[in-house]
């Protein structure tokens, strides 16, 4: 990293703190940085929800001069939401539980419950602006989600295939109502649902098809998501 910030002569740099897996973390940038000539700004973001991301949006704006432009994404942003609950205002929340992680079974946290719940879903297992948790899957059967979304963090849809392999070997798993109605997916977490940046509302989008089919189309990439067989 100090090769790579010594040679880049960077004038920014953007991180985040939120999870010292996807980042380095802070004092590791502080080190990398240390011998240079001219410090560079260091920009840290930790979005917990949407709000928070779309807030990131407008401090990168600010950061680097490009001001009305994030205004211009923050306003698309909201109004695509917004576009999104108004449809699922009216309908009947279905039960969905998101499982951030295969083996052992996470639950969805920071902004991901939010996507669910404007998605017309309701995840009760969820975190909502939290740090997703290692669940039971008992916990999991007894909710009885009718829509069930494999999302391992970080992972595309043919990582996130192999990792979901295994989960019909679950004890109980045919007696899940989504499983009984073929209603489990298998998606492109790391382009949808990991990373806090605007494709989050894209992400949101696919929920809704996912939850309610009937009331929304996906126009997106082909290879967000896949039923589990």
């Amino acid at each position: 990293m100090r090769h790579c910030c010594a040679s880049c002569k960077p004038d920014l740099i953007i991180t985040q703190d939120l999870c010292a897996v996807c980042a380095p973390a802070q004092d590791d940038i502080s080190r990398a940085i240390s011998d240079l000539p001219q410090q560079p700004r260091i920009l840290s973001l930790t979005p917990h929800t949407l709000g928070d991301v779309l807030g990131n949006v407008r401090e990168l704006g600010l950061a680097i001069g490009c001001n009305a432009e994030a205004e211009r994404s923050i306003r698309a942003a909201e109004q695509r939401l917004d576009g999104i609950r108004s449809k699922t205002s009216g309908l009947t929340p279905a039960r969905v539980f998101c499982m951030e992680w295969t083996d052992p079974i996470y639950c969805s946290g920071h902004w991901v419950p939010e996507m669910v719940e404007i998605a017309g879903g309701s995840d009760a297992i969820a975190r909502k602006g939290c740090d997703s948790v290692r669940v039971r899957w008992e916990e999991v059967v007894a909710f009885a989600p009718e829509v069930l979304v494999i999302a391992p963090c970080g992972f595309d849809l043919a990582h996130a295939k192999q990792q979901a392999a295994a989960l019909p070997q679950l004890p109980r798993w045919e007696t899940v109502p989504a499983v009984r109605s073929g209603l489990v997916y298998v998606v492109d977490a790391n382009s949808y649902f990991a990373r806090p940046g605007p494709r989050l509302i894209d992400g949101t989008e696919l929920l809704a098809h996912l939850i309610h089919p009937e009331h929304f189309e996906w126009r997106g990439s082909s290879d967000a998501f896949a039923k589990l067989d």
